[in-house]
């Protein structure tokens, strides 16, 4: 169980602080309305990974071989919008302008949840290295199973949380200007993971 537990850790550390459209989101989000706002965005995986991990383990084997390049298609196009939503706000953004209505905080679990249900990514780690590793430690214990998950979510989640809780406490170290430019190098990274995503659909169909 310790050995589960431990590679749940390590696979969810490495997953949670590598750069893509999440991690990317999380940055923005925290750097426009604080450690709230951002936390929201990092928990989006405990709020859509149930059914990656289901479809994962019993039917992803089954699906058209154009469902990888469609999903990665739309998700590139949501985080391309979602940049470029980012770089219009920049240009005019302040600090001290920082709002978090209770509409804003919906958006934020919307936003959050719809990027990583839509990326690739958590689709292809649980077919390829999460599924048998479930798998097995679910045949050996179910307690093994629980551990795996629990070190994995718990690093994967918990890495971006404290990149969120980084990211907002630098904020008040910020002038307006350096806040705009920061801003717009996040809309212009999330402009980048989008066409990533699109070019990974289209040589999916390739």
């Amino acid at each position: 169980m310790l050995t589960t537990f431990l590679t749940g850790l390590s696979l969810g550390f490495g997953a949670g602080i590598s750069p893509g459209p999440l991690t990317t989101l999380v940055i923005t989000t925290a750097l426009e309305r604080g450690f709230g706002a951002g936390l929201r965005i990092a928990i989006a995986p405990l709020l859509t990974d149930l059914p990656i991990i289901v479809i994962a383990l019993l039917i992803f084997n089954v699906l058209p071989g154009g469902f990888a390049a469609i999903l990665a298609a739309a998700g590139g196009l949501v985080v391309i919008y979602l940049g470029v939503e980012t770089l219009l706000r920049a240009r005019h953004a302040e600090l001290t302008n920082v709002t978090d209505s209770s509409q804003k905080q919906s958006q934020d679990l919307w936003r959050g949840m719809v990027v990583n249900m839509l990326s690739p990514h958590p689709w292809l780690f649980w077919l390829s290295v999460g599924s048998p590793i479930l798998t097995t430690a679910w045949q050996a214990a179910i307690v093994s199973a629980a551990a795996f998950l629990l070190g994995f979510y718990g690093l994967l989640v918990g890495s971006k949380i404290g990149l969120a809780w980084a990211v907002a406490g630098g904020r008040r170290f910020l002038t307006d200007r350096a806040y705009r430019w920061i801003l717009a190098g996040s809309g212009l990274l999330l402009i980048g993971f989008g066409l990533l995503l699109l070019k990974e659909g289209i040589s999916i169909l390739g």
